[in-house]
């Protein structure tokens, strides 16, 4: 991780946003307007040249969710049923209702009606992210989506992680297409022979699937455009290093990612510092494997320390990078909470890690990067619902507001919208 100090911080973090490079949109681009052409025919290639498997049938045999059901153990189930409960209860405490409101003739309000169908983008291949399922599906299901399916990228033999498949069929969804990238995001956006249209696509995935959702938006929706994780820590003196290292790493063994460490502490950047390579270099699962050294040590050379005065100017400079997530292993977080203005997620205290975020905690674990935080949010129940405002007046109040909206529309040059309400003002 590279030190730095807060005013090299500065300039670094405000030059933030989603890169994607040029090549990559037009290789994207073609593929697109290909399948929007072709459908299936074109999907179908795609899928020999990217995956090295020609799959004629992407949807997932219902064979396979019989055989999941006994591959995946028993406590594993119970883990993501757990984890279900909670992320449903979560997200029931968001208000799902509009509002009518009648007041001196008139009456305004808000509906709230969901989308109809909606697919949720799942990366998979070698490592299966089964939990984005559960932070995906389980909001739109509480909005009142009926229509929900899967879309995740298969291995290098055609199959899909059981582990996938039994978190959808825990859920109710028993539609899961097994193709990835711009491909599986075109065949949603446009529609094919075999694969069908949907009105929404959510989900994270790598920098072709965010392109992909980039050029399709405005035929479907997307609910944002969430690439590498991120974290950026604030930690004070009184913060274990020893967590520090462990969630930086978690964070780091993402491909791609960016840790940032930002403390008030000398102390504590001396003891990262010479604690989390060792770590790195341990970092190996019940098989003895250390499967992701490699993207944590990219991910750690992609990553910055910033030493700064005090809690304020941390607080500051996290403002500034906008971080998907904001952990604050301080002493006294909830004093620094009313001065946070950008983050997809908030982690307060040494137990509320992002780690267990990721799993169980309750909100998704989608949530904008990139700096994107400034302006977007992480998935909730509002991704899946439409407000559609309602109005209704009497003639009292209309005669009452005629005359100004008259006004405003010959200003604007409508003359069309002002005879539209003029003939209202001549009824009896």
């Amino acid at each position: 991780m590279k030190e730095i100090n807060a005013k090299e911080a500065i300039e670094i973090f405000a030059k933030r946003g989603l890169e994607i490079d040029d090549q990559t949109f037009e290789d994207v681009w073609k593929i697109l307007r290909d399948i929007k052409t072709r459908g299936d025919e074109a999907v179908f290639e795609y899928s020999q040249q990217f995956d090295g498997i020609g799959l004629k049938d992407t949807l997932v045999p219902a064979q396979w969710f019989e055989d999941a059901r006994a591959e995946v153990d028993d406590e594993l189930v119970v883990a993501i049923k757990l984890a279900a409960i909670r992320i449903r209860r979560y997200f029931e405490h968001q208000n799902k209702e509009g509002f009518i409101a009648a007041e001196n003739g008139e009456i305004l309000g808000q509906i709230m009606r969901p989308i109809e169908r909606v697919a949720a983008y799942i990366p998979g291949g070698q490592a299966p992210l089964f939990s984005s399922i559960l932070m995906t599906v389980i909001p739109a299901q509480v909005a009142g989506v009926e229509n929900i399916v899967l879309i995740t990228p298969p291995n290098s033999e055609g199959k899909i992680a059981p582990e996938i498949i039994r978190t959808a069929e825990l859920l109710g969804i028993n539609a899961i297409y097994r193709i990835g990238g711009a491909v599986g995001i075109a065949a949603l956006a446009y529609g094919t022979e075999t694969i069908p249209r949907v009105d929404k696509i959510v989900g994270p995935g790598n920098k072709y699937t965010m392109a992909a959702k980039k050029l399709v938006y405005g035929d479907v929706g997307i609910e944002s455009l969430p690439g590498p994780t991120e974290t950026l820590i604030i930690a004070d003196d009184w913060a274990d290093f020893q967590h520090v290292v462990a969630d930086l790493l978690a964070q780091a063994e993402h491909e791609g990612a960016q840790p940032v460490l930002v403390t008030t502490s000398k102390a504590l950047i001396d003891d990262v510092k010479e604690v989390i390579h060792y770590q790195l270099q341990h970092l190996k699962d019940a098989d003895g494997k250390n499967n992701n050294a490699e993207s944590a040590k990219t991910s750690l050379k992609n990553g910055y320390i910033v030493l700064v005065h005090d809690l304020d100017e941390a607080i500051d400079l996290a403002n500034i990078y906008a971080p998907e997530h904001l952990c604050l292993l301080c002493k006294e977080p909830w004093e620094l909470l009313p001065k946070v203005k950008n983050a997809g997620g908030i982690f307060l205290g040494d137990h509320s890690l992002e780690a267990i975020g990721d799993y169980i905690a309750g909100p998704s674990h989608v949530m904008p990067t990139s700096g994107t935080a400034r302006f977007s949010s992480s998935i909730n129940v509002r991704d899946f619902q439409k407000i559609i405002p309602l109005v209704n007046m009497n003639k009292e109040v209309f005669d009452e507001l005629a005359p100004a909206a008259i006004r405003m529309a010959r200003r604007e040059g409508l003359e069309a919208h002002a005879r539209a309400i003029e003939s209202r003002l001549s009824d009896d």
